[in-house]
């Protein structure tokens, strides 16, 4: 596996090696003794996944206090334009934004720590969307950002119409009325 530092710390990307022949691929998708190998402590405690349509805009969603979460997230099927924002009040890159596809098809990863907002944008119908959490997940230690807040210069491919988001997404603040001081 490799990885690639971003332009935010500890925001990593990890290229997972592939094998392929005339019968399919192989990939590990994890492999606790390669984080270890570069530092990369996380207890991996839960594993979630999403089907979602293209045009389905999630997020941007973070944990507060003793519930934040890191992720790695993927997608197993389909293409998405993944997004993280660096919510850390002491980091150099507070605010910043970092967004990558990732694709069934480039099979790459995106290790997301504690203290990041996250969302997605699906551009394919039928995509499976999946990631790891270091921690659970609490209803009333749960924070967000509008996905729709134009300060944060999200490279959004899909023009709003084409967005479907929950009502809960709608209602979101925009950046910086939220709660990252208790990150």
């Amino acid at each position: 596996m490799k990885l690639q530092n971003t332009s935010i710390k500890d925001l990593v990307v990890l290229e997972p090696l592939l094998w392929k022949d005339d019968r399919g691929y192989f990939m590990e998708s994890f492999n606790r003794s390669v984080f270890e190998k570069y530092k990369l402590e996380y207890n991996w405690v839960q594993d979630n996944e999403a089907l979602s349509h293209r045009g389905v805009t999630r997020g941007l969603h973070y944990q507060i206090g003793h519930y934040a979460q890191a992720k790695l997230v993927r997608v197993i099927r389909g293409k998405v334009l993944d997004v993280a924002v660096d919510l850390r009040s002491k980091s150099k890159t507070y605010g910043e934004v970092y967004s990558i596809i990732l694709s069934g098809e480039n099979k790459l990863q995106l290790l997301i720590p504690r203290g990041f907002a996250h969302g997605y944008q699906v551009l394919e119908d039928d995509t499976i969307f999946a990631y790891k959490c270091d921690n659970y997940y609490s209803k009333n230690h749960e924070g967000g950002i509008s996905p729709e807040d134009n300060a944060l210069g999200i490279p959004w491919p899909l023009s709003r119409g084409d967005w479907i988001m929950s009502s809960k997404d709608q209602a979101l603040p925009y950046f910086p009325n939220h709660i990252s001081t208790q990150l």
